[in-house]
């Protein structure tokens, strides 16, 4: 269990590394997104960018990866990376009506999160107990 918890959070902090990196240097293109340009996506991305607001996100993902790669730091990783996790889902259910929860990258890290998440129940149950 040990072994796969270490694989599973090198490979989430890889993916949110890769993800926050590319924010800033831009190395994977965009696809071109054929919506109209009112669509509520597009809106909610266009009032994040001139804001800073997902630079900082994208700060917090390269941070959370980091620490979740890092076996002895990697609960500090899931506390960062958790709300982020549930905000990716959020977006493709109520904003893109779906589109895109099923993708590759967005399945790998729900399941990589939750797989953690499951593995240190123990480290956070003290967070959840009177």
């Amino acid at each position: 269990m040990k072994l796969a918890s270490n694989i599973a959070g090198a490979l989430l902090g890889l993916l949110f590394l890769t993800f926050g990196l590319n924010f800033f240097f831009n190395f994977i293109p965009m696809p071109a997104d054929p919506s109209p340009a009112d669509a509520p996506h597009k809106l909610f991305m266009a009032a994040l960018f001139p804001t800073g607001y997902l630079a900082f996100v994208k700060v917090l993902e390269i941070t959370g990866g980091l620490l979740v790669a890092v076996p002895k730091t990697r609960n500090v990783g899931l506390l960062l990376l958790g709300p982020i996790v549930v905000n990716i889902l959020a977006f493709h259910i109520f904003l893109t009506k779906g589109a895109g929860l099923f993708e590759p990258p967005v399945l790998l890290i729900t399941a990589l999160s939750a797989f953690l998440l499951w593995s240190g129940r123990r480290a956070f149950a003290g967070l959840v107990q009177p």
